[in-house]
């Protein structure tokens, strides 16, 4: 057999894959300093008016990672981009899924034990994803002030996770007005999404709320999201154990990907094109 042709064991050959492994051991390398870095950080608390904030390593890592990625400082500094190639960037986007399930195996065990629990929370669990109807009202006048046109109809009907992307990706096209607002929500919700929530959960407790209806509003349909709001929020709250706080985040959090699909399809996209309707004919902009 010519040799080009041959390609039993040149497929698992780090230098015929454009040295992959490299890229990986760099990926894993740079993740497990992070790590460190954040671990002797460890869990920041300070007060702020009647509450707290929480500052957990997770965030201390989401933060560091942002800076020294490809697009932010390895635009600038030469050293850290031959660490940080833009390869490395790319192979992590994946991999965040994979280390979340180890995650997400841990939050199903405590599931269980808080059972009877989450049967007395009744219909809340199935009716809170009614909540996130409230942010049409707020947002979309909002972005309509901002100067977005039918942008402001993906970008504001829901938190924009996953479910909701590919609901309105599917019905409008990912080069539409709508899915250009979307998309935008979504990559904002993964850049700032888990600072902004896991800062959240800490100083939620001031509300004054129960402490698992805070926690049932950490599970949004981001698993990242949830894990860092629960988290804070665990530290932050004494009245309730944190394992009660963490499963009923979960818990919301996998019902909320469930629900929050159909409440898009069914009440928030004909809710929010009928008010962009009423609002901007009262405006006198473009429908």
């Amino acid at each position: 057999m010519p040799e080009d042709t041959d390609t039993s064991t040149d497929r698992w050959n780090p230098i015929r894959t454009n040295g992959r492994w490299s890229e990986h051991l760099r990926t894993h390398g740079t993740v497990l300093l992070i790590v460190a870095i954040t671990e002797l950080i460890g869990t920041q608390t300070f007060p702020l008016g009647p509450g707290q904030v929480v500052l957990l390593p997770m965030l201390f890592a989401v933060v560091i990672g942002i800076l020294i990625s490809y697009s932010v400082l390895g635009r600038y500094l030469e050293p850290l981009r031959e660490v940080v190639s833009k390869d490395v960037s790319k192979i992590s986007s994946p991999l965040l899924i994979v280390a979340l399930m180890p995650l997400g195996v841990k939050y199903g065990t405590l599931v269980a034990p808080s059972f009877n629990d989450l049967i007395s929370a009744g219909p809340a669990f199935l009716l809170q994803e009614l909540g996130n109807l409230g942010t049409i009202f707020l947002a979309l006048p909002l972005a309509l002030f901002l100067g977005l046109k039918r942008e402001a109809i993906g970008s504001a009907v829901s938190i924009a996770r996953e479910p909701t992307l590919g609901v309105v990706t599917d019905k409008y096209g990912i080069d539409s007005p709508e899915g250009r607002g979307v998309l935008g929500t979504y990559i904002t919700g993964t850049v700032l999404g888990t600072i902004f929530f896991g800062l959240l959960g800490g100083f939620a407790p001031a509300t004054g709320l129960h402490p698992l209806a805070l926690s049932m509003a950490c599970g949004m349909g981001s698993a990242s999201m949830m894990t860092a709001c629960s988290s804070s929020l665990a530290e932050a709250t004494t009245s309730v154990p944190k394992d009660q706080v963490l499963s009923f985040a979960a818990t919301s959090n996998l019902l909320t990907g469930i629900t929050g699909l159909y409440v898009v399809i069914f009440v928030g996209l004909p809710l929010i094109n009928a008010l962009y309707g009423f609002l901007t004919s009262k405006l006198g902009g473009e429908n």
